[in-house]
Parts: structure tokens; C-alpha cells; sequence
């Protein structure tokens, strides 16, 4: 089967979730996320975790275990890997560098990483960095490659280099795919790029300045080596041949970097979007920038920079996903940010469609999102 190796992206997400909130329900938002969870649990996750928040309304859920062997229960407060999720923070980033004139969405990569992108009918050029945090670049995705993948799955060697120019001259050995919607983290692993090109410091640094401290997200990291996990944290595991849950906690970071390596709580998480979608943390300018899409499918379902917008049957709604080996997750949010539901568990074998955990996981949160 083939497998890839990043999450359901926010596209995927919207697609399972667009209609779905089905009618009217006496069962409060924590409930129908309660149930949801269980039920995830019962569709192989060993646990599952998340929050539902309505203003200063906090209501958190779990189900199953954080730790298999140690048979711990599921903490809602613990980290997890948050995978695509990191895109957004990315993205914030370079917004905000925009916003202090270092720099244009509208310049051209070639402009900060000359040479970097120049194979095959990918030319940087020719490509924006607005176009890589819309992905309409047309930069083929590395994560598919077997290169890269089999490497990855495998997880035999959780410290192995891969310098993000090794990522993106994997991707550019592929052709082109033109300027349409093509969801890939080669465009993402170059932001991170040029944002070292345009401040000097490496993109983990930057984000912690930036984005990291000013919010107070004290239970979210950015690592950059160790594949350790330390604290409070869910462990990862991966479902092999139907059965087997083996022990991926310890897990290659440098595969994703500023595509998909920070680690975060439900919490912490929940804050950052609040703070992105409501205007707290970018300037009007580049937060009507952050808010523009482009068409991600035919079903209405649209990508800003980082982030997607969905039709639901309660209204457009923002969302994404992360998936990385051993962790899944995804949130939904109010253009204002008052209303947020949030859904993690720890198992992820890196199915190439939607797995029925997460779909069912993808169900309860909109249900649990439009009951709010």
C-alpha cells in the first residue's frame, strides 16, 4: 500500500468534514467530542485527547491511554507531535517579517535561495513566497519519495541528517506539477529556508522569538535534533500488519522541520489559533493576507497561508490537521477564534487515504463545533 508520510492535510480534513454536523443534538460540544473520542479509541487509537472552547470556556476530554505499556490514561495537558500544524507558525513568521519590511510575500524565492529550485520545470524564479505558503508553486512533495519515505518509516535511525536543501532537490527531481492547489511540504521546508535567508537564524529560533513567547506557549517546542520527547507527553505508536502497536515516541524531527516538527498541548495550540485568527498576533495587513485563499478542491474547500477554510453546514469554518509518524491531529476555529474544538491521538501509520479513526475523530470535532 502506498503510504505518505505527513498528515491528512487541512484539504482532506475539510473534505470528510464538509456537511457533516448532522442535526441538532441535546448532548453538550464536551459530549459529543467525549463520544467521539471513545469511539476513536475503539477504531484502533490507544488514546485520544482534546479540548472544546467557547470564549473563556474551557472543556477538555480523553479517552484511552498515553501510554500503552505503563497502561497511563490519556492526559489532555500532554504534548504530542502536532505535524502540519507547524505550517501555520511558519507562515506567521514570514508575515511578520513582511510587516517589518524585511522582505515581500511577493519575491521571488530565487530572490533569498538562489540556485536552490531549479530542476525540471521547477524554477524559483519564477515561484513566490506567497505561492509556497498557498502551495500553488507546483513543487512536487519529497515526503512520497522512497528516498525519503522508506527512511522514514522505517524509523531505524531517528538522528539522521536532512538538511533541508537534501528535501528539496529530492522534490525537484520530479516534475513540476504546474500552479494549481498541490499540497506538499517541500513548500514549507523552503519557507523555513528563506526565512534563515532573511534574518541570519535558524527558522526554530525565530518562531520561538516570534511567536512562541510573546503568546506564552511555555509547552511548546520547536526541536531541532533530539527525537526524544520529554515532560508530560502522549507517546506515539504505529499500527502495523492490523495489530502490532509499536513504540514510535523517538522519531526523526529534521524529516519535516518548518513543515511539521513542533511539538505542542491542545492548550498551547488552542491559543495560537485563537491569537492567528483574531488579529492579536499579525498586523491588519498581513493578517488580511493570512486570510486570502485560493481554491483547494471543488468542494468549496479553500487554503490561506497555513491554514484552510471549509464550508460546514454551520457556516465557513479554519481548520488543519497534523499527522508525523505515531500522532494525528486536527482544530477547528471561528474567524473571530471564540470558538475552537481540538482532537489528538496518538497512533498514526501513515495510511495513504483517511483511516477510520480519523474519520470518526473528523466527525466528532465538527459535530462537536457546530453543537458549540
Amino acid at each position: 500500500m502506498r503510504r505518505k508520510a505527513f498528515g491528512a492535510v487541512a484539504v482532506a480534513v475539510a473534505a470528510a468534514l464538509t456537511g457533516l454536523a448532522g442535526p441538532a443534538s441535546a448532548e453538550t460540544p464536551a459530549e459529543i467530542l467525549q463520544a467521539g473520542a471513545q469511539a476513536g479509541v475503539s477504531a484502533g487509537y490507544p488514546g485520544v485527547i482534546g479540548l472544546v472552547r467557547n470564549g473563556e470556556s474551557t472543556q477538555y476530554i480523553h479517552a484511552g491511554y498515553g501510554n500503552l505499556t505503563a497502561r497511563t490514561p490519556a492526559d489532555p495537558k500532554a504534548q504530542f507531535r502536532i505535524g502540519s500544524d507547524t505550517k501555520a507558525f511558519t507562515a506567521a513568521v514570514l508575515l511578520l517579517l513582511e510587516a517589518e519590511g524585511e522582505l515581500s510575500l511577493d519575491d521571488p524565492i530565487a530572490r533569498w535561495l538562489p540556485g536552490a529550485v531549479n530542476a525540471n520545470g521547477n524554477d524559483g524564479t519564477k515561484i513566490t513566497v506567497r505561492q509556497l505558503l498557498h502551495q500553488t508553486s507546483g513543487l512536487p512533495e519529497y515526503a512520497g519519495d522512497p528516498r525519503f519515505l522508506n527512511s522514514y518509516v522505517a524509523n531505524t535511525n531517528p538522528r539522521q541528517a536532512w538538511p533541508p536543501q537534501t528535501l528539496v532537490d529530492i522534490a525537484t527531481s520530479h516534475p513540476s506539477l504546474g500552479t494549481s492547489f498541490h499540497y506538499s511540504n517541500t513548500n514549507y521546508v523552503l519557507a523555513g529556508m528563506v526565512i534563515k535567508a532573511v534574518t541570519g537564524n535558524e527558522p526554530a529560533a525565530e518562531i520561538q522569538r516570534r511567536v512562541f513567547e510573546p503568546l506564552g506557549l511555555r509547552n511548546t517546542s520547536f526541536p531541532t535534533a533530539d527525537p526524544g520527547l520529554s515532560g508530560n507527553y502522549l507517546n506515539g505508536y504505529y499500527i502495523s500488519f492490523g495489530a502490532f502497536y509499536n513504540d514510535v515516541t523517538v522519531s526523526n524531527v529534521q524529516a519535516f522541520g518548518t513543515a511539521g516538527a513542533i511539538v505542542s498541548t491542545e492548550d498551547d495550540l488552542a491559543t495560537f489559533e485563537r491569537a492567528l485568527l483574531s488579529g492579536k498576533l499579525l498586523p491588519p495587513q498581513q493578517q488580511a493576507e493570512l486570510k486570502t485563499t485560493v481554491p483547494a478542491d471543488d468542494a468549496g474547500n479553500r487554503y490561506g497561508l497555513g491554514i484552510g477554510l471549509s464550508p460546514t453546514a454551520c457556516g465557513l469554518a479554519w481548520n488543519h490537521s497534523g499527522g508525523v509518524l505515531g500522532y494525528y491531529n486536527l482544530w477547528l476555529t471561528s474567524d473571530d477564534g471564540s470558538k475552537q474544538v481540538l482532537v489528538a491521538a496518538n497512533e498514526n501509520h501513515l495510511a495513504g487515504a483517511a483511516t477510520r479513526g480519523q474519520t470518526t475523530l473528523g466527525n466528532a470535532a465538527l459535530k462537536a463545533y457546530c453543537a458549540s
